[in-house]
């Protein structure tokens, strides 16, 4: 019997690349850029290709003289805080091949070299894990269906926009396989089907992460990669928000509705027999009851988001600022729900336990992108992509751009290692099209979030196999909305790039 071939985990996938960087740095000729950064001397370091630097005066001038078409303010603002390739300058240079010692050390490296945004996913876990424990999440959206009864229609309105805030601001993702067993029951007791649950609940997430707005493990670490600070662009970035999630709830009622006016219409129609055995008659599962105690959690779970975005945005706050915040969040919420010391730190250490393989992604795919550097080829491979995309409209660069995303999502289904790895070699491909590097950001989350509704090596099929429900019924049941949102997106980039 021939076994099924699994495909690999995103470490082992990254791993594999690693790999395949470092043969390429004997077989890619060696070539750079010279580089241009900013310092908090107020002066402009041009490091040529050739090693040799030289102080420039911090003006527009300046940079107009070296064609580089961004505006001072990105460098003095600290919107850009990483040395940029200046166009026209490329050369090659003495190949520097990676040997088995480099590739083996390049994800310690790598490690080390993204270690603050290690520690604040990690710091973001463990405050996932102690509100988890508390019961706060499930209090709270479970609460919500008891008030909504008889307007059973606004469960799909909120759960699904709840939940999309947590995609949005901090990433909701695997965490919400918690949420089907408890709400699935409450979906079906409203007379709509399990799909419906499903969609709310895993649609709800895949859609908040792919419009990101604070998320950490998109917006942040993509921004961060990509030299720009993550603010930028985020006004656009909550208009795409709103009307995605908006497009969204719509959908859903839309298929909602037929299923409670006409139950037949169902596209899981024949499974509701295994539903009601699988989730017993559609009685809620006994949940506390969201107390006063509950909802301070909740806030202050919250606050420490709206504190986080305020310290970047206001008071010059970054990786070490924010994961203080998720720290002391963390711990108020153990002192406000008494819990003993033991336990926090059990579930603390659990929540960022959980994560341990995102922020091993980080590393790895960091550890490539040094791989790339020290092996000289990084720059040879953005001077040959730039050069297919020198001329090249901009509308057509940027939709290229995601295209190429939900193509590169299958095989690098996480956000965050997706975005380590590509946007240092994407994102300096926008100056050469005269592209903010903030759109190359929105290219690399709306283009990977939008295959991530699909995507067979992400969420959905552990979501799927939870209620048992084939993942052909879900391509069936999705497939319209999956043309809108391209639609959509691609002319929002394509508007927002003039």
């Amino acid at each position: 019997m021939i076994k099924k071939i699994k495909f690999p985990s995103a470490q082992t996938l990254l791993i594999i690349i690693a790999a395949l960087v470092a043969i390429g740095t004997w077989l890619i000729p060696a070539g750079s850029y010279d580089t241009l950064f900013y310092s908090d001397s107020e002066e402009l370091f041009l490091r040529s290709s050739m090693g040799k630097t030289t102080t420039l005066p911090a003006t527009q001038e300046t940079l107009d003289a070296l064609d580089i078409k961004l505006s001072l303010d990105n460098f003095l603002g600290g919107a850009i805080n990483k040395p940029i390739s200046i166009p026209g300058t490329f050369n090659y240079v003495d190949p520097n091949p990676q040997g088995f010692s480099e590739f083996i050390q390049a994800p310690v490296k790598g490690i080390i070299g993204a270690s603050e945004i290690i520690f604040l996913v990690l710091f973001i876990g463990g405050l996932i894990g102690v509100i988890n424990v508390t019961g706060a999440f499930e209090s709270g959206i479970v609460s919500l269906t008891r008030i909504l009864k008889g307007k059973e229609y606004l469960l799909i309105i909120f759960t699904t926009f709840i939940i999309a805030l947590g995609g949005t601001t901090f990433g909701l993702g695997e965490e919400t396989l918690a949420f089907i067993p408890i709400l699935i029951p409450v979906f079906i007791a409203a007379k709509y089907d399990a799909l419906v649950g499903i969609a709310c609940i895993f649609l709800g997430s895949q859609v908040g992460v792919m419009c990101s707005t604070t998320n950490p493990f998109a917006t942040i670490i993509a921004s961060d990669a990509a030299g720009v600070n993550w603010t930028t662009g985020l006004n656009l970035r909550m208009v795409v928000f709103l009307i995605c999630i908006v497009t969204t709830i719509v959908f859903i009622l839309y298929y909602a509705r037929k299923v409670r006016l006409s139950p037949e219409k169902s596209l899981i129609y024949d499974q509701r027999q295994e539903m009601n055995n699988l989730f017993g008659t559609g009685e809620v599962k006994a949940i506390p009851k969201l107390n006063l105690n509950l909802r301070l959690i909740l806030f202050v779970f919250t606050l420490s988001f709206v504190v986080m975005i305020y310290g970047v945005s206001s008071l010059g706050w970054w990786f070490i600022e924010m994961s203080s915040v998720f720290l002391c969040a963390a711990i108020l919420i153990g002192l406000l729900s008494r819990m003993k010391e033991e336990k926090f730190i059990s579930s603390f250490c659990q929540g960022a336990g959980e994560l341990l393989g995102v922020a091993f992604i980080i590393g790895i795919a960091r550890g490539i992108s040094i791989l790339m550097a020290d092996g000289l080829i990084s720059d040879t491979i953005l001077y040959h992509a730039s050069t297919f995309t020198t001329g090249m409209n901009k509308g057509v660069f940027i939709n290229s751009l995601f295209a190429i995303y939900n193509g590169l999502s299958f095989f690098i289904p996480s956000t965050s290692g997706m975005a380590v790895l590509t946007m240092p070699i994407m994102s300096p491909l926008g100056d050469s099209v005269n592209i903010g590097r903030e759109m190359i950001v929105n290219a690399y989350m709306y283009g990977h979030g939008l295959f991530g509704i699909i995507n067979p090596t992400g969420l959905i099929l552990a979501s799927l196999g939870v209620v048992k429900i084939g993942y052909d019924r879900w391509l069936k049941f999705i497939w319209p909305l999956l043309v809108i949102f391209a639609v959509i997106l691609m002319l929002i980039l394509t508007i927002s790039v003039y």
